[in-house]
Parts: C-alpha cells; structure tokens; sequence
C-alpha cells in the first residue's frame, strides 16, 4: 500500500516569506517546473536528488539546498522511503537576483550552522506570535547565505553597536505590547537588520526576540498575582493567545501561567 503523502502549507506574516511547505512524500516525482521564489529547502528524513540547471545534485539530511527563481529543476525521492522536508520560499527580500549565478553553481551548502538556524526558523514560523524571532533569524540565516555565494565581499564594519543596542531595546520596551518589526526598527535606527541583532545580542547576551518575550512574561506575572485570568493576561501582555503565553511562560518560569496564578498564598 502506497502511502498517502503528508503536506503542510501556510503564509507567514515574516517580510521577505512567501510561503512555508512541509511535506512527506514516498514516491511524488516533481516534474520539471521554476518559481518565482527563492527556495530555501532542508531534508529531515530520507534525501531528494534533483535536476537544475540540467546538472544533478542531491539533499542529505545534513545539507541547506537553495534553489533561485526562474531556473527549472525538478526532484524525486532518492531513497526508498522516501523524503520529509520544510521549504521556506522567499521573495527578493533578502536575496537579490545578482546572486542567481552563484546559487545554479553551487546550490547544496554543506554548513551545520546554517542548517540549525534554518530549523529554527520553522519552528518560529510554526508558531504565530514569534514573528521577531523568525525575522532575526532569517536575517542572520540570508547573511549567512549571501556569504556562501559572495564569499569574497568583505564584512562591514559595526560602528556604534552599543549605541544601537541600546536604542533597539528602547524601540522594543516602548512597544512591548504591539511588538515592533525587525525591519522597522532597522529603518528607524537607520541599521542593517543583521547588524542590529548582532549589536544587541553582543551588547545583552541576549537575542532581541528573547529580550522582548522576557519582558511580556515579567508583565504577565505581575497581572497573573494581581488576580486577572491568563486569557486576559496574553491579550495584555501582547502575546498572539494564550497558548502563545503558557508556551513561553512555561519555558521562562517552569510552569503554566494558571498554576503560577493559583500558587499565590490564599
């Protein structure tokens, strides 16, 4: 018996993200198609083999494969199981058309640092709420990308990292309840989005995402003692629901925001 295939899709609110694509598949063949997008794809289980550019490559589990738009390809499973993959198909965003040349060349990057990062990525996108995380690490994972296929254009120099910090963490205390994009902050400090999230996590020990959900969580706590339900709390404290809030109370306190709320002396 065949099995059926698995396929998961969805827009994310992230600027540059088209589409994010989780699928399993035993025996689909892709036929020979282009996109508009870049795509951005990882293998978790099993490995595809591929056509582009009418040279064949390959995707082990241990390889971050970039496909750029208007170039066919196509792709079927290369093992007999099959193949489990998420695909993050990007815009020109974060990756310009002057870098198409460089992706046909060499489109498998072997970089266990790359493919973790792209891993998080999903599992930000999987979660509404987490956008700032999900924009500070496909900002990091694109200058990583571009490093593979510019390798030698030379880093710039951070000037004023502190001074960045500093009004970054400014920029996120004063819209701790809206949240304020990673590419809007970058416009109003006037900084490469990379650079921003550098110079603060160099200056805090700390990724501005995880200082911004820090933040919520020490506000929820406080209206979690005076009494207020955790529904209300989330909608307070600017997380997306309240599942969003128990996910990063637990992770930040050790337990669930109605246990901590009921742990209060009578």
């Amino acid at each position: 018996m065949v099995a059926q295939p698995e396929v998961s899709a969805w827009r994310s609110r992230v600027p540059g993200v088209v589409e994010v694509f989780h699928a399993h598949f035993t025996e689909y063949a892709y036929p020979m198609h282009v996109h508009e997008a870049w795509t951005l794809l990882i293998v978790d289980d099993g490995a595809v083999r591929y056509d582009l550019d009418r040279h064949e490559h390959g995707t082990p589990h241990d390889t971050v494969s970039l496909l750029p738009p208007h170039v066919p390809h196509n792709g079927s499973p290369a093992t007999a199981h099959g193949f489990r993959k998420r695909v993050v198909y990007l815009d020109g965003t974060h990756l310009g058309e002057d870098l198409i040349g460089s992706a046909v060349d060499g489109p498998d990057l072997r970089d266990p640092v790359l493919r973790r990062r792209v891993g998080q990525l999903h599992t930000a996108l999987g979660h509404p709420g987490d956008e700032l995380e999900a924009e500070s690490r496909l900002t990091l994972i694109a200058e990583r990308l571009r490093t593979h296929l510019r390798p030698s254009t030379p880093a710039a120099t951070p000037r004023d990292s502190p001074t960045l910090a500093r009004t970054l963490r400014e920029l996120l205390d004063g819209h701790l309840t809206q949240g304020i994009g990673l590419d809007e902050a970058a416009r109003l400090v006037h900084a490469h989005p990379a650079h921003l999230v550098r110079a603060f996590s160099g200056a805090y020990g700390i990724a501005p995402h995880q200082y911004l959900m820090s933040r919520r969580v020490d506000r929820a706590r406080r209206l979690l003692l005076e009494g207020r339900p955790p529904g209300e709390v989330a909608s307070a404290t600017g997380f997306y629901d309240q599942s969003h809030l128990t996910r990063h109370f637990k992770k930040l306190v050790g337990v669930t925001p109605g246990r901590y709320a009921r742990s209060r002396p009578a």
